[in-house]
């Protein structure tokens, strides 16, 4: 007795973390070539990122936005900081929080990485509409599994 896939609800062309998933890890290798020659990582350039964006920022909230545990970013913040891209500091309102900063070397990359966002657009070939839907769709999954925390 054959199953059809459509009514199988353990078939692998059915599951949606599936395709999440393996939409993800190509985005990561694809993302790979363009990141090497910043000598990032995908997660370092991911942090790189919000730095860039929020100078001056506590650990924790770039943990947050990261959706990330201490226990994940501390070791890539090392990274980041041994590469002289950032520092990390005390607060100097509460000496318990840490705060990262963006070294000049760190401001020089993010001159570098401009030109990323726009390679990674052509690699993906879809209209910018398709892309933002997709965008709205994995955070309304994200905020449906995990809360929003935001």
């Amino acid at each position: 007795m054959t199953t059809e896939k459509a009514g199988n609800p353990l078939s692998l062309d059915n599951q949606i973390c599936f395709s999440l998933y393996s939409a993800a890890n190509a985005m990561v290798r694809a993302y790979r070539p363009l990141l090497s020659k910043l000598e990032l990582t995908y997660p370092q350039y991911l942090a790189m990122l919000v730095l860039w964006e929020h100078e001056g920022i506590s650990v924790k909230t770039l943990g947050d936005k990261l959706h990330l545990d201490s226990g994940t970013l501390t070791p890539l913040l090392k990274r980041l900081e041994g590469k002289g891209l950032i520092t990390r500091g005390r607060s100097e309102q509460d000496e318990r929080v840490r705060v990262l900063h963006i070294t000049a070397e760190g401001a020089r990359l993010r001159d570098c990485a401009m030109e990323v966002p726009g390679l990674m657009r052509c690699k993906v070939e879809s209209s910018t509409q398709s892309l933002a839907q997709l965008k709205a769709l994995c955070d309304e999954i994200y905020r449906g599994l995990e809360g929003d925390k935001s």
